[in-house]
């Protein structure tokens, strides 16, 4: 046995030492001469001629002219690191889906303020100050009834003149009580609205989570006769702030209605309900909605008394009990909201684009250049599903694009210097920058404002010419409040809906509740970056490219990739930072609801490919969001009453976190506390940095 392993030994010994007396690099000739081909003959061939003819200039052009050469051609040629940009993405489906008609509103109207009953100065303020000159068709059918003293209940689309609807009614009913008002008096009308943000009217009172409590209670001690306040800090003052009273209040107004039983705010609604049916029984009461939800419905069965109903659509859905059971059935157990038809303003103009995760930053990128600096000037709001994802693509967005020492050099084009404006709005701001930043943004004539969905409601934003949805929403009524920022009161405005190509059902999603959108190329919009020479691939003897190769086109984005990349990638504190805005993105990914599960599933994206838009080149292996998503259930034994118990408590306080940027903002440091006793009741489960 041993002679047969000295054997073996040494006939590898032989075969090894036979192959470097073969060849001096180890290979057989025998395999040397399998490689050769005829282009490799040549190749031998021109070689010899040259050796022929020059054999005196070759010795003196060694190595120094080859250095030069190889630099120069890597000066020509930048090294680009994803060059795998358009390989092994998805194949973009075909979207099918009925062409459907959409709901439409008709929003103005022929009549003027005059031929109402209004005091005369109104209508002049009317007229001059606010510079309006007609009605809108929710103000025309609106205001007659709330001057005869009706409660109301009012639907009509995003941008239709609601607040006005409201308003007016209200100022005329004041000025004409008999005996004259005092700031003393206290709130005569109490308006409820959602969000922080839309008080561009002149009021005299305002509440609202984020500013000083204690500011807020001299006000109200000194009296404030039209009371504005979201429900959270209204409901704080209830309950902390003894000169808080409601004796002569005369009106409530709950403003976006359904936007407020969204936010949870349903329980505080209650509480201020019975505090205003404590001192006052008797008053009118208006619910304003752009939608009509179950919730509204049970919200105005016990805060409306015999209302009017106004809705201004040519065409609403109204499907009998046992007709909508089947429709629930067939659409995969819809809820009531999801088979509502929303109406749309005539004068918006929805696209869809689909886009593989690797290039929505280049994509998204483009098409912020081509409408915001190579077309006329636009406003542009961008929807992003968290916080965190708003402040970190508004600084690569804003260091990429919006130009510096390289543009500036001699022989770009004029686009090229051309800086872009980006602000970000989101509900981790303090007040008083988000009040800052709304203000600057409504100004402005141009900018591009990237925000979470505390801006989808309430806003009244002039000018905006398109909505982008870079994070499709979670449901379709929440589509349209987005798109409700343009296209508002007969202005013209676009949107864009940006879906992968494993969301595509969302389209068909929109189609049954008759909405329409036109699909727009990916291609199209990357084609935008050849009016750009920042992403031109500079090669010897090439001319300035006209037309729109598509092989260039790929060029200059995986070009623009690499900017986005080498950025992300210039230190570790901007590396951490875009895993945490992936993290939050995949966070919020998994939160779409129960119904929408076959569309928006965690297992469909490609994590690799995902951490490509947000210029990481590969795939982190350290993230948390998955394993923390999804071994919750798996691991927990079979809770026992008790933990069923505390499961339904922590729901509700999730709820209430979600609620934290649009409440007081007063119980902050409880928050705390609760959120680190969770922890140690869940020690083990990682969480998401929120």
């Amino acid at each position: 046995m041993a002679a047969g392993v000295e054997v073996r030994g040494l006939g590898r010994q032989s075969g090894a030492l036979k192959r470097k007396l073969q060849s001096p690099h180890g290979n057989p000739p025998v395999k040397r001469k399998r490689k050769l081909s005829i282009n490799t003959l040549r190749k031998g061939a021109t070689e010899a001629d040259r050796r022929e003819k020059g054999s005196s200039s070759r010795k003196t052009v060694p190595k120094k002219q080859l250095t030069d050469k190889q630099n120069e051609s890597q000066k020509r040629k930048p090294f680009i690191k994803t060059s795998s940009l358009f390989k092994n993405n998805p194949d973009i489906p075909e979207i099918h889906r009925k062409e459907v008609q959409q709901v439409q509103e008709n929003v103005f109207t022929t009549d003027s303020f005059s031929q109402l009953d209004l005091h005369p100065h109104l209508i002049s303020t009317i007229n001059t100050v606010l510079n309006i000159c007609s009605m809108t068709s929710v103000q025309k059918q609106t205001i007659p009834v709330l001057l005869q003293g009706r409660d109301a209940l009012v639907r009509s689309q995003t941008g239709s003149g609601k607040t006005l609807a409201y308003g007016i009614p209200l100022v005329q009913s004041l000025q004409g009580m008999e005996c004259k008002i005092q700031r003393s008096d206290g709130p005569y009308a109490l308006v409820l609205v959602p969000t922080r943000e839309p008080f561009t009217w002149i009021v005299p009172g305002v509440l609202m989570g984020g500013e000083k409590r204690k500011s807020e209670k001299a006000r109200l001690r000194k009296g404030i006769n039209i009371l504005i306040s979201t429900p959270g800090r209204l409901v704080d003052h209830i309950r902390s702030t003894q000169c808080v009273h409601f004796r002569r209040t005369q009106w409530l107004i709950i403003d976006e209605a359904d936007r407020i039983l969204d936010l949870g705010f349903e329980k505080d609604v209650a509480v201020i309900l019975n505090a205003l049916n404590a001192e006052r029984e008797t008053r009118q009461n208006v619910l304003l909605s752009a939608t009509l939800t179950e919730g509204v419905t049970r919200l105005a069965d016990i805060s409306l008394n015999d209302p009017v109903s106004i809705s201004i659509a040519d065409e609403i859905q109204k499907v009998p009990e046992s007709a909508s059971q089947t429709d629930r059935e067939a659409s995969r157990s819809l809820n009531c909201m999801e088979q509502e038809n929303f109406a749309v303003p005539e004068t918006l103009q929805q696209y869809v684009m689909m886009v593989p995760s690797k290039l929505r930053l280049v994509t998204l990128a483009a098409f912020i250049l081509q409408k915001c600096k190579f077309e006329k000037r636009h406003k542009m709001i961008i929807f992003f599903s968290s916080c965190e994802q708003v402040e970190f693509y508004h600084e690569l967005l804003a260091k990429v694009l919006s130009g510096g020492p390289e543009s500036e050099q001699p022989g770009r084009s004029p686009l090229s210097s051309v800086s872009l404006h980006f602000l970000r709005l989101h509900g981790d701001m303090e007040q008083e920058e988000r009040t800052e930043v709304f203000q600057e943004f409504l100004k402005s004539k141009t900018g591009i404002l990237l925000c979470t969905d505390v801006a989808a409601r309430g806003l009244d934003l002039p000018q905006v010419t398109w909505i982008v949805q870079y994070n499709a929403p979670a449901s379709p009524a929440e589509y349209i409040h987005r798109i409700g920022r343009t296209a508002r009161i007969g202005c013209r405005g676009s949107s864009l809906l940006v879906l992968a190509p494993s969301e595509a059902e969302y389209v068909s999603l929109l189609a049954s509740h008759k909405i329409n959108v036109s699909e727009l190329k990916m291609e199209k919009v990357l084609a935008s970056l050849m009016k750009d020479d920042r992403f031109r691939l500079h090669r010897p003897g090439s001319k300035k490219s006209c037309g729109k190769n598509p092989q260039e086109v790929r060029e200059r984005a995986t070009v623009l990739q690499t900017k986005f990349e080498n950025l992300v990638h210039s230190s570790e504190g901007t590396v951490q930072w875009a895993k945490k805005a992936l993290q939050s993105f995949l966070c919020a990914y998994t939160t779409y609801p129960k119904d929408l599960k076959h569309i928006f599933h965690i297992k469909s994206l490609h994590l690799g490919h995902v951490a490509k838009s947000f210029g990481l080149r590969d795939a982190p292996q350290n993230l948390t969001a998955l394993p923390a998503a999804g071994s919750k259930r798996k691991t927990k034994p079979r809770p026992k009453r008790s933990e069923l118990l505390k499961k339904t408590h922590s729901k509700r306080r999730l709820a209430e976190l979600l609620c934290s940027e649009y409440s007081s903002g007063m119980d902050t440091a409880g928050a705390k506390v609760k959120k680190k006793k969770k922890k140690q009741r869940k020690a083990g489960n990682q969480q998401i940095p929120t």
